[in-house]
């Protein structure tokens, strides 16, 4: 089974007057929709404009698995658990929360950052905080996160390139960039494909593009 959630359906939210606009493909803080609690293990996925200067200061997680991809600027991370980094595009960044961490998500360069964030809930909860960085992730190179019994794959396609979705229980489509074609649907910037049960399909790209696919398990 295959559903689309639009760009223009994500909840909009941040806070102007403080440079963040962010975007919500599920239910998220205030922002509650029954129809759009979780897909498989993903939680949350949020697309964060952040104008320079602006950022989230010190705030807490727990018993989350924290995903994010840089789209375009530089991230700047710090955590109680000392680690701090700068995140730039092409560079996947995760953070296990497990027991309990608290961080900071700031801009502190001087062009607009925008980043998608995806959370995933752990098949079990607690643990120790741990956080790792991989830089220039390529497109056959499939980051895993085995405590949510997830894979991520970046996809980025030329016009006219086909890319197969993974055949998986569930299996999660982002599109960051340019346009693409899934069983009929045209997707663009910020819409999501949500399959269940996926088997033997493809992905086509109308244009450049870069997308953003989770194989999960359950």
């Amino acid at each position: 089974m295959i559903s689309v959630r639009r760009d223009a359906d994500r909840f909009r939210g941040g806070d102007a007057s403080a440079g963040i606009e962010s975007l919500h493909a599920f239910s998220f803080a205030h922002f509650y929709d029954p129809d759009h609690l979780r897909f498989g293990a993903i939680l949350a996925c949020n697309e964060e404009r952040l104008a320079p200067g602006a950022g989230f200061d010190e705030h807490p997680h727990s018993h989350t698995e924290i995903v994010t991809w840089v789209v375009e600027g530089e991230l700047t991370h710090r955590d109680s658990a000392g680690h701090a980094t700068v995140v730039r595009p092409g560079d996947v960044q995760h953070l296990s929360a497990a027991d309990g961490v608290r961080h900071v998500e700031r801009n502190d360069g001087g062009e607009p950052l925008r980043f998608v964030q995806m959370w995933l809930s752990p098949l079990v909860p607690g643990g120790d905080p741990a956080y790792e960085i991989v830089r220039g992730i390529a497109d056959s190179t499939p980051y895993a996160v085995p405590a949510a019994g997830a894979m991520l794959h970046v996809r980025r396609l030329a016009a006219g390139e086909r890319t197969a979705v993974p055949d998986a229980a569930y299996v999660y489509g982002h599109v960051v960039r340019g346009q693409v074609r899934c069983e009929g649907e045209d997707l663009g910037p910020g819409d999501a494909v949500r399959i269940t049960e996926s088997k033997d399909l493809e992905i086509v790209a109308a244009e450049a593009a870069e997308l953003l696919l989770w194989e999960m398990s359950g």
